[in-house]
C-alpha cells in the first residue's frame, strides 16, 4: 500500500511540475513590420518632429506617430484581411495641407502561422511590392520582406533632408 502512495504522490507531483508553465508567451504576438527613418543625401538615421503617420482606410484611430514627438522609427501594422495597406505621411510644417502628404503602398502576402499553445497564432507577412510618392520621400528600402514576430527593422524609408 505503501508503494502505490509513493506512486501516486510522484505522478501528482510531476503532473503539477509539468502541466502549469509560468513562463508563458514571452515572444512578441504580433507582426509589425518596423519602419527607420534615414537621410537620402548622408544614409544616416535622422529623428523627424512634425509628422503624423497615419493608415489609410483604418477603422478607428489610426495614428502611429505624434507630431511634437521627434521619431526615428515607426511600426507600420499590416492588414491580414488584405493584401494591400498604406500610409499617410503628413507634414505638420506644411499646415494641414494635404498635397504635401506623402503615401507608402506595400502590397504582401498574409500567411497564418500557429506559434505555439502559449502564444497561440498569428499572421506572418511577405512583402512583394512597394511604392510611394515623392513630396519629401526620397525612397524605401525593403531590407528583408519576410515580416515576422522578430522586432527587428525591415524597411528603410530615405527623406530628403536638405
Amino acid at each position: 500500500m505503501g508503494k502505490i502512495l509513493n506512486q501516486i504522490f510522484v505522478i501528482i507531483i510531476s503532473c503539477s511540475l509539468f502541466a502549469c508553465s509560468n513562463d508563458g508567451c514571452l515572444e512578441n504576438q504580433s507582426s509589425i513590420p518596423l519602419a527607420g527613418f534615414y537621410s537620402s543625401e548622408t544614409g544616416q538615421v535622422v529623428a523627424i518632429t512634425n509628422l503624423d503617420v497615419t493608415g489609410i482606410g483604418a477603422i478607428g484611430d489610426s495614428l502611429l506617430t505624434d507630431a511634437g514627438t521627434a521619431t526615428q522609427q515607426v511600426y507600420l501594422p499590416f492588414r491580414s484581411t488584405s493584401d494591400n495597406t498604406a500610409f499617410c505621411f503628413h507634414y505638420k510644417d506644411f499646415g494641414d495641407d494635404a498635397s504635401y502628404n506623402d503615401t507608402i503602398w506595400f502590397e504582401y502576402e498574409s500567411m497564418p502561422y500557429f506559434a505555439s499553445e502559449e502564444c497561440g497564432a498569428m499572421y506572418r507577412y511577405k512583402i512583394t511590392s512597394t511604392r510611394h510618392t515623392n513630396i519629401l520621400i526620397d525612397s524605401v528600402v525593403v531590407i528583408d520582406p519576410d515580416i515576422t514576430n522578430t522586432d527587428v527593422e525591415r524597411i528603410k524609408i530615405y527623406f530628403t533632408t536638405e
